[in-house]
């Protein structure tokens, strides 16, 4: 006979889980972070402070019912109080390679978050939702690509809570809390007399219902993760068994019954995880490419600015790059000197150059002069392309976020007599308008009597000019004086060390003085050096003032720097300011801001007018007379052949 024993099945208790966060980065967060890490952090790799919002996936998405962290570019400055969302606290930790990114040990943030939430807790010391919770970002980016990767972890505590049941029916049917009415800084409360109280730990008997403002939009009874670490609280203080009403705002209300399980140990160093995971349950890096969401325009601007903020981290952390890329340049000459320095100064970051020149791409330019091309050499009309047009446009092309011009101008030049006075006016006025709208003036023609005006013009406007100048295997580079400098230091220009003034040189010249006949390396030397002195001039605290032999920071400013290739030698030399140079000195200046266009009229039509304002008629007298004044005294001394000749 067999006996048949009745067992009752019990149901086994059901873990509660959790719906698990999701971040949603904005592209304007990047930006904002790229142009941090360029300004502000640098190599600077430690924890920076960040706030984010929760919002319902609704906002967001359509593919999603999980919370989600959200992140714009107002997550690197504090939020207002009266922000609709609920408010997170984050840190982020911006590395400086990938291979630190790949590399970097992600338990170390989790564990050094897991502990410091515990220890809030443990010691009751804030339970505001910032110190319950919190996110972190662990990043790379590589802003050469405008690439970034990232990973995204909010650190949760492990407490086992069992689901027993549904709450109580008329918990969960309470009148819909007013959720604006509630503080953003929080979404846990405790329900004591149908009220909602911050956690206090009332008596069990009459406060073990919590209430959970979710976010969470799961169609399940299912919790967002954030309500983690408020039961770990509620289990490290003493609550076994409590109701949990999820509130949503945008869905459905539920509420349950949770028991604690045995196994907790309170005081307990807890277990902790973290970083977020895909379907798979998988730890995932994001990477966000925002170069096919940013034009290539703003690219390449983001690139050059990169470069030089570089310079900063390491290198030259006192150099100043707003001064530098805040300059206007006006560039007299668009031809092998013209086309490098330009190509230089963009390089510094100058944005606004504008040519002068009044030739045309010919044949021989484009091996020599990288702003034109083969094509340009001709046009519609059968000539080359106008020089400063074509310089103009080669720069935009290089750089489309330069903003560059060109003028077709002849400079009046000083020797050559005005033969068609209107036109020639309106080049002067023209240029002296030019000089007005700029801060910085390079003169690189390519003949002696075309830099006087200009010369002139630079010194009496009180701009900073830098002159370059090539001989067959030689080079000269050098910044003009200011009337601002005191006498003892003002520095020479490019005439003073002339006892007669600029004459012409171009009339009935022969094919080989006609071209530039020099080594082409030279045009190199000069141009960088030319546009390095003046980054040298705009870093000295005196700028354009600076004397020859200061040291700043950045090093010298030399006031002419001569160089040989025959030799390769290179010398930094001073030339004071000569009072009577026909270029700079104070009378000549006084003229041309007394009578303008008159003055200059009567300089172009007669050198020997200049000699006589700028006094060196006068000297060239006293020469004279000093000289037969020696002869008469050798006559009367009445010296051999040889004698003379030594005396001579």
């Amino acid at each position: 006979m067999s006996t048949e024993t009745e067992t009752e099945t019990v149901t086994p208790p059901s873990p509660l889980r959790y719906a698990r966060v999701q971040s949603f980065v904005a592209s304007s967060f990047f930006s904002k972070l790229a142009h941090l890490k360029l300004n502000e952090f640098k190599l600077d790799d430690s924890a920076i402070p960040l706030r984010a919002f929760i919002s319902p996936a609704d906002k967001l998405t359509r593919h999603h019912t999980n919370p989600i962290i959200s992140l714009d570019f107002e997550a690197f400055v504090e939020w207002k109080s009266d922000e609709p969302n609920v408010l997170i606290d984050g840190e982020i930790i911006n590395l400086n390679t990938l291979e630190e990114f790949r590399k970097y040990p992600k338990s170390d943030i989790l564990k050094r978050a897991a502990e410091e939430i515990h220890k809030n807790i443990v010691e009751l010391k804030d339970t505001r939702f910032q110190t319950i919770n919190k996110f972190f970002i662990l990043s790379f980016s590589d802003l050469k690509k405008y690439k970034f990767y990232y990973c995204v972890a909010t650190p949760t505590l492990n407490s086992p809570w069992n689901i027993a049941g549904n709450a109580d029916s008329e918990i969960v049917l309470l009148d819909p809390i007013d959720f604006n009415s509630l503080s953003k800084q929080e979404h846990f409360f405790q329900l004591v007399d149908n009220e909602l109280h911050d956690i206090n730990f009332f008596a069990s008997d009459k406060g073990n219902t919590f209430v959970f403002i979710d976010t969470c939009l799961s169609p399940h009874k299912i919790p967002s993760i954030h309500v983690k670490n408020y039961l770990f609280l509620l289990a490290e203080h003493g609550f076994t068994q409590i109701n949990l009403l999820v509130y949503r705002p945008r869905g459905e209300n539920f509420g349950l019954k949770l028991q604690l399980d045995p196994s907790f140990e309170r005081g307990s160093v807890p277990k902790f995880q973290g970083w977020e995971r895909n379907v798979e349950n998988q730890s995932i890096q994001k990477i966000a490419d925002l170069a096919y969401s940013i034009s290539p325009e703003k690219l390449a601007e983001q690139a050059v600015d990169l470069n030089l903020r570089l310079m900063k981290w390491r290198i030259a952390p006192t150099i100043d790059l707003d001064i530098i890329s805040n300059q206007k340049v006006l560039i007299l000459g668009s031809g092998t000197l013209g086309s490098y320095v330009s190509r230089a100064l963009m390089a510094w970051g100058i944005k606004e150059i504008t040519f002068v020149d009044n030739g045309r791409v010919s044949y021989s330019n484009p091996v020599r002069q990288p702003l034109f091309k083969f094509r340009d050499c001709f046009s519609d009309d059968g000539q080359g392309e106008w020089k400063a047009l074509q310089a103009a446009q080669a720069l935009t092309e290089i750089y489309p976020g330069v903003k560059s011009r060109g003028f077709n101008l002849q400079v009046p030049m000083i020797g050559h007599p005005i033969t068609e006075e209107d036109k020639q006016r309106t080049n002067f006025e023209t240029l002296s308008k030019l000089f007005d709208e700029n801060d910085v003036i390079f003169l690189l023609m390519d003949s002696r009597e075309s830099r006087w005006l200009p010369t002139l013009l630079g010194v009496a406007k009180n701009k900073t000019v830098i002159n370059a100048a090539l001989g067959f295997d030689s080079y000269l580079v050098m910044r003009h004086g200011s009337r601002n400098q005191s006498a003892d230091t003002r520095l020479g220009c490019y005439y003073c060390n002339d006892v007669v003034a600029p004459t012409d040189s171009l009339s009935d010249r022969t094919l080989d003085q006609m071209c530039t006949v020099t080594r082409p390396g030279g045009a190199l030397i000069a141009s960088s050096l030319a546009v390095e002195l003046l980054v040298s001039v705009l870093q000295d605290k005196d700028k354009e003032l600076v004397s020859h032999d200061h040291v700043s920071d950045v090093g010298t400013s030399p006031h002419q720097i001569r160089g040989s290739l025959r030799n390769f030698s290179q010398s930094s030399l001073y030339v004071p300011n000569y009072k009577y140079c026909s270029a700079c000195s104070d009378a000549v200046v006084e003229g041309y801001l007394k009578d303008g266009w008159t003055f200059i009229r009567e300089c172009l039509n007669d050198a020997k007018y200049l000699e006589e304002v700028s006094g060196l008629a006068e000297v060239q007298r006293q020469a004279d007379i000093a000289s037969e004044e020696l002869m008469k005294q050798m006559d009367e001394l009445d010296l051999d052949d040889d004698e003379l000749e030594f005396f001579v």
